[in-house]
């Protein structure tokens, strides 16, 4: 049984914190506490990014629905329209779905220049028509200024899942490998970096893109022997580890050495303080997949532009209190522990 995130809210006096939003222990606690009692039902206890749910003509869809609220608006490597359309198909993906369709509302506020709101529509239209998704419904609201920050995009997207395709977070298994499909900390760094104006010897981009066609080539390697994939977003790869392994009942082992990380993502995190494993991805994913078959996925996920720094991390092992232990480049070991906030607020 998936282990709960309860801790007891102050409902009478309590006020939401930027910690409730930042993918960490907060966030958890908050979604259990108020938005699964209220809605409680099957398909939201699949516990994952998006929902998948049987159609009555047959076969299963798969939906998700994301809010962004990423400041600076337009940073290296992408904009808010561009990671609105990457985030919606990623978490689609993650379940051995085909994207097929999206919805986008704007909030603006007033004052914004439409300068900037033709960029960032063109920008999400140009990444529509490369992830192969069409973007088919929609709504605009205009707010007083001062009220929302520029712009704010909200997403929902539908995609089909091809038969015999069934990832969950609630599936790894003791012994399964554990995979990355590239350098950790890129988007976040990228995002900070643009907010406070800091430089580095070379530039830092996000990684932001969509990945549905890396998961294909994922899955006709791997078939029925990958178990479940997730992009490690808000809380990095130490919150979205935590997450599987209480979904799963399992704990994680991994090797420092072994996640592959920028040098200068490095650089600027020691400068900063932060630590990459916690720091957000929007381009790159996280499977876990059967022993026996981590050897061949990992050589079709090198054969994809998008997977070309895959690496095997480390595995799932039996641990009733489902940690996330690492072994470090010195030779000791240390939990990894999920944040209960975020270390940088306002990255997607």
């Amino acid at each position: 049984m998936t282990k709960t995130f309860r801790r007891k809210l102050d409902f009478k006096a309590g006020r939401v914190d930027m910690s409730h939003g930042a993918g960490g222990r907060a966030m958890a606690e908050l979604i259990s506490s108020i938005f699964k009692d209220a809605f409680g039902n099957e398909l939201l206890e699949q516990g994952n990014d998006q929902a998948s749910f049987p159609t009555p003509s047959g076969g299963r869809m798969v939906m998700t629905t994301d809010g962004y609220v990423v400041s600076p608006i337009f940073f290296p490597g992408g904009d808010i329209g561009s990671l609105a359309v990457h985030g919606t198909v990623n978490d689609l993906a993650m379940a051995g779905a085909k994207p097929l369709y999206l919805s986008a509302s704007y909030i603006i506020e007033e004052g914004f220049p439409l300068g900037d709101l033709k960029r960032i529509a063109d920008s999400m239209g140009a990444a529509a028509k490369a992830a192969g998704v069409m973007i088919v419904t929609g709504d605009t609201k205009v707010v007083e200024r001062g009220k929302a920050d520029g712009v704010f995009i909200s997403t929902a997207g539908v995609g089909v899942v091809p038969d015999g395709i069934n990832l969950s977070g609630d599936r790894a298994r003791p012994g399964d490998k554990v995979i990355v499909s590239g350098s950790m900390g890129d988007h976040g760094v990228a995002i900070m970096s643009s907010r406070e104006n800091l430089t580095f010897e070379t530039e830092i981009l996000s990684d932001s893109a969509a990945l549905n066609g890396l998961v294909d080539a994922m899955v006709a390697a791997a078939g029925p022997h990958l178990r479940l994939m997730r992009d490690p977003t808000r809380g990095g790869l130490a919150a979205t580890l935590n997450e599987l392994a209480h979904q799963s009942g399992v704990g994680f082992r991994i090797v420092e050495d072994h996640i592959p990380i920028k040098r200068q993502v490095a650089a600027a995190c020691e400068l900063l303080g932060l630590d990459p494993l916690n720091v957000a991805n929007e381009g790159k994913l996280v499977a876990v997949v059967a022993a026996e078959a981590a050897e061949g996925l990992l050589a079709a996920m090198r054969s994809h532009p998008l997977g070309a720094e895959a690496a095997i991390i480390g595995e799932a092992v039996e641990d009733d209190q489902r940690f996330v232990q690492m072994t470090t480049g010195f030779g000791g070991g240390r939990i990894v522990d999920w944040l209960a906030g975020e270390q940088l607020p306002r990255i997607c």
